[in-house]
């Protein structure tokens, strides 16, 4: 008989598919990376507990693309300053991606808050667009011109904040099967490239991806780049249920999809 694709993998495979994800190369980006300060309340409002504000109100968008063989990607996310206790990071809203492989992994490994979407990165001599794009709607774009090279940086360890969850079966009690967790993800960074890019960045509004309310105050930081990072994770706690369940609409286009649970007698 043929294999049955859909049957149990032998513990070699499942060993050979380990190592061949351990023994990933470096994968290097160009992106955009736009950073500002906004409003106090705005970023105050988007924290679930126990995450809190910085000192400094700010915004950071990457908008990246990688040129992968047959599979090119983009990749972006819109994160504001947060701090967990001691431990200062970012806190992602929302990280769109072009493929459902990229999207699946970050998901549902990490919780990270990935969508499908529209990810564009463009140069023409020295004048750069990026944009993040969802409902044919470019919710954040960066237009501006390259005005000279940077020094680089030194190798930096950067954390993002992450919540994963998973809605209840039965929509019912505190909303999830199991309390969430915080986790912490580690990303150790590296760049090749970095240039000042002169421009600024708009904001536009979108029912889906609201960042529009996250208004540009002051703009801080606004270059182009290339770099290669890898990430660990970690749960750092588990976080009550019932202080992360008004947020939970920011990982969803329609919340009402997990909040009212499948109508009876729906096919699954």
């Amino acid at each position: 008989m043929a294999r049955v694709r859909y049957g149990a993998r032998t513990e070699a495979e499942i060993a050979a598919a380990r190592a061949a994800g351990a023994k990933l190369p470096d994968i290097w980006s160009t992106g955009v990376v736009a950073v500002w300060e906004t409003d106090p309340d705005a970023v105050a409002a988007v924290l679930p507990p126990p995450l809190k504000p910085t000192e400094r109100p700010l915004v950071r968008a990457n908008i990246s693309t990688v040129d992968l063989p047959g599979y090119p990607l983009g990749a972006g996310s819109v994160a504001v300053a947060a701090a967990h206790g001691d431990q200062r990071g970012w806190y992602p809203l929302v990280m769109p991606m072009t493929h459902e492989r990229a999207l699946i992994g970050g998901r549902e490994v990490f919780g990270e808050p990935k969508k499908l979407g529209e990810v564009t990165v463009e140069r023409d001599g020295l004048v750069v667009r990026a944009s993040l794009a969802r409902h044919g709607i470019a919710f954040v774009e960066v237009r501006g011109a390259v005005s000279g090279p940077l020094p680089l940086p030194e190798p930096a360890e950067k954390v993002d904040f992450y919540f994963k969850f998973l809605p209840a079966v039965d929509g019912a009690g505190s909303g999830f099967d199991t309390d969430p967790v915080l986790v912490h993800c580690t990303r150790h960074e590296r760049v090749r490239k970095l240039e000042k890019v002169t421009g600024d960045v708009v904001l536009r509004e979108s029912m889906y991806d609201p960042v529009a309310d996250l208004p540009v105050r002051k703009l801080v930081e606004l270059t182009l780049g290339e770099k290669t990072t890898d990430q660990q994770g970690r749960v750092a706690e588990r976080v009550s249920a019932r202080d992360l369940l008004p947020y939970i609409h920011q990982r969803y286009d329609d919340p009402q999809q997990i909040l009212d649970g499948p109508p009876e007698g729906s096919v699954r």
